[in-house]
């Protein structure tokens, strides 16, 4: 019967052969085949933390481009060594809290946390090595041929040696506090990621003491490059690290003892933020408080010099409860990321980026109408930083001397509190406009800004709250009421990154703004479920964290696989930061055994193993880094022709889908719809400047130019904006 049944099925394709049944016929056998495949199978999945460790290789291959400016390479170099000590911080920390609690369970690829530390310490070794290897052998030798040096303690010259010599009296000699280790001076809280050293001391004090060890924190007030004045030096620019200097003069703090040994160190802490919701009164002073333990929080990293001898660094490792496998050494300065500071201060545009200045939508070029008028007559799609932050800027300025505006409403996750935006809250409630701050104060690292912008708005009779306990505030909104003849208009400013006028110019990201009254109905309602309480209300055009989200994605992406078994065309196209989620990685795989072509650019993290024979062969994932950090959101579903084109705050992560209040927003206009996926997607899978093919073993492999090399960065600065040549 079985045999009878295939020979009829071959039959019948022989016989349509090259018709649309052939093509639904082949179809099913596909999926017949694909039945019994159980998708949560480990193998099917890559680790989330491994993950995040390969996106950080690939800024430090960046590092290493000689086709990219020579300081904008010791810039990624800087942006790689902060990415690592976020990344033990935060991921690192997490394991190693769920090692000490015992904790069991294993990630969706089946990893424990002490498999996850394992291979992360293999990787970080090896990355480690990396590091110092390119500083070493590659960048300063580089630097130094372009006139950029940083001088060791051996190649002084006298007058310099005097210049420093003055500098550390002067500087660092009154703010230095040297702690003696003995019976009377314990071992003294370090703080995280903070330089200091210890030294080896031999002889007796003032008191007839001997102590052995002796810690010096280098002052935080002060640069850990200086710069030495131009006349001193054969070249252009010559600087010194602030750790060479303390390291020349450390024995002025202990007169009369001899200096055995001084070497750098410094150690990462935990830096997650724990608030039991049901101890906490006050929410803002409860993070305040926490950000006061996370400088002593648990240790999880330490950095010493590849020089430090091995009794020092034990010693060390012992007076921070940390093992051997939690300790790093290297082959120079303990923190590369203070390399920075020759960025800032060297003036040579001909080892920089070419200089850009973003463009403004043709849309908004009509200056004789206010902002008002213009998003009237159409809705005004912005793409930062090709083009400017400033139309949003202007808007709520407009808006704060506007009396027929009656009420703003602004959600805050990372904006700093002399922003000009702030201002502008200020102002529109001194003019006795009804002002509403939803402020995200668990914003990682952005804590005590957030505290601060809390109280400067409330000083100033804004009405401030912050979100919603246990579901981070993520979403990015704007609305402004206001009062036109007899009616109330709401204007609205959705966007994908934060409202952050500095990161604008360096952020990718969408920012729609509109009067569309559904649109508008739908954000009044988001910002009455953060104020107020009740139960989740029905949109009627976004998505939102944590309610429809997450459902809604899942209905799009089994919608296109039902198209392509009906043998109708169907494509998900889609761009954010990380995908992490199990059960989004799962419809994918259903649509991609459907016969959906998928075509995804995730710049970081990514769980999903593409090209899987039989799960995911039609599934492809690239990560593009550049000059500019890769952020926005846009979620692109063929829909039998009938394109829905979304733009979100929410990554494809279990975080942002299901525990954050999020935003995400379709592009209703037929020109932004185009516009969106022609800046916002379609460059990025044909870029070969800087982008990198995931692989079904998950590792990533930079895509080389067959003939031209085409980078979609540069695509949309030509496009957009005016790029210096």
């Amino acid at each position: 019967m079985m045999m009878s049944w295939w020979l009829y099925r071959v039959a019948i394709l022989r016989i349509m052969s090259g018709s649309r049944l052939m093509r639904m016929m082949k179809r099913v056998m596909r999926l017949s085949d694909n039945a019994d495949i159980v998708l949560n199978n480990k193998g099917y999945y890559l680790n989330r933390d491994l993950s995040m460790l390969a996106f950080n290789r690939r800024v430090l291959e960046m590092a290493s481009d000689i086709s990219i400016p020579l300081l904008e390479r010791l810039r990624f170099l800087c942006i790689y060594t902060s990415n690592m000590d976020e990344y033990f911080e935060v991921r690192v920390a997490i394991q190693k809290h769920r090692l000490a609690l015992g904790a069991l369970g294993t990630a969706p690829d089946g990893l424990t946390a002490t498999d996850m530390l394992l291979q992360m310490r293999e990787s970080i070794e090896v990355m480690v090595e990396e590091q110092y290897k390119l500083l070493n052998d590659d960048l300063l030798p580089s630097l130094r041929d372009e006139g950029i040096c940083i001088l060791k303690r051996s190649e002084w010259t006298e007058a310099q040696t005097d210049w420093i010599r003055k500098f550390f009296k002067r500087e660092l000699l009154p703010v230095l506090t040297p702690v003696g280790l003995d019976l009377a001076h314990p071992f003294p809280q370090i703080l995280s990621k903070i330089l200091n050293f210890i030294i080896s001391l031999d002889g007796k004090d003032a008191f007839g003491r001997e102590a052995k060890h002796a810690i010096v924190q280098a002052p935080i007030s002060i640069a850990r490059m200086i710069h030495l004045p131009p006349e001193l030096c054969d070249v252009e620019h010559s600087f010194v690290f602030l750790s060479s200097i303390i390291h020349e003069h450390v024995g002025e703090f202990f007169p009369g003892m001899t200096v055995k040994a001084c070497h750098q160190f410094r150690i990462i802490r935990n830096s997650e933020l724990v608030i039991d919701e049901e101890d906490v009164v006050d929410l803002k002073q409860a993070v305040a408080g926490e950000l006061l333990e996370r400088r002593f929080s648990q240790p999880v990293r330490l950095e010493v010099s590849n020089k430090c001898p091995a009794k020092l660094y034990k010693f060390l490792l012992q007076q921070f409860g940390l093992q051997e496998t939690d300790l790093y050494r290297m082959d120079g300065p303990v923190n590369l990321y203070r390399l920075s500071a020759i960025y800032d201060e060297v003036n040579r545009p001909d080892l920089k980026y070419p200089a850009f200045e973003p463009g403004i939508p043709a849309r908004l070029l009509d200056e004789e109408q206010d902002m008002f008028q213009q998003i009237q007559q159409h809705d005004i799609l912005l793409h930062h930083p090709y083009q400017s932050f400033n139309p949003v800027v202007e808007l709520i300025n407009q808006a704060a001397a506007d009396p027929k505006v009656l009420v703003i409403k602004q959600t805050m996750y990372r904006v700093v509190p002399d922003s000009p935006m702030v201002d502008a809250l200020i102002r529109a409630a001194r003019a006795n406009k009804e002002v509403v701050a939803v402020i995200e104060l668990m914003a990682r690292f952005n804590e005590e800004d957030n505290i601060a912008m809390a109280n400067k708005l409330s000083a100033a009779g804004v009405q401030v709250v912050y979100g919603v306990m246990g579901f981070k505030t993520h979403g990015k909104m704007l609305m402004i009421v206001r009062r036109e003849g007899r009616k109330l208009r709401r204007y609205v400013h959705l966007g994908t990154g934060n409202y952050h006028t500095f990161t604008s110019k360096f952020y990718t990201d969408f920012g729609l703004l509109t009067c569309d009254p559904e649109l508008g109905e739908d954000v009044h309602k988001l910002f009455q479920q953060l104020t107020g309480l009740g139960k989740a209300l029905r949109l009627k055009a976004m998505l939102a964290g944590p309610f429809t989200l997450h459902k809604g994605l899942i209905e799009r992406i089994n919608r296109e696989a039902d198209n392509a078994k009906a043998g109708k065309p169907a494509r998900i196209r889609a761009k954010m930061n990380g995908l992490e989620e199990p059960e989004i990685i799962q419809a994918l795989y259903r649509a991609s055994q459907a016969g959906v072509k998928i075509d995804l650019v995730v710049r970081g993290i990514c769980c999903l193993r593409p090209g899987i024979e039989g799960v995911s062969e039609n599934i492809r994932v690239r990560s593009v880094l550049g000059r500019f950090l890769e952020h926005s959101r846009v979620y692109c579903f063929d829909n039998d022709g009938d394109t829905e084109v979304f733009c979100a705050s929410a990554d494809w992560m279990g975080r942002n889908l299901l525990r954050r209040v999020e935003t995400c927003f379709p592009i209703r206009d037929a020109a932004l719809k185009r516009d969106v996926i022609a800046e916002g997607l379609t460059p990025y899978f044909s870029d070969t400047a800087a982008s990198w093919q995931l692989k079904s073993d998950g590792s990533y492999q930079r895509v080389k130019a067959r003939t031209d090399v085409k980078s979609a960065q540069m695509m949309l600065m030509q496009k957009l904006g005016t790029l210096q040549e």
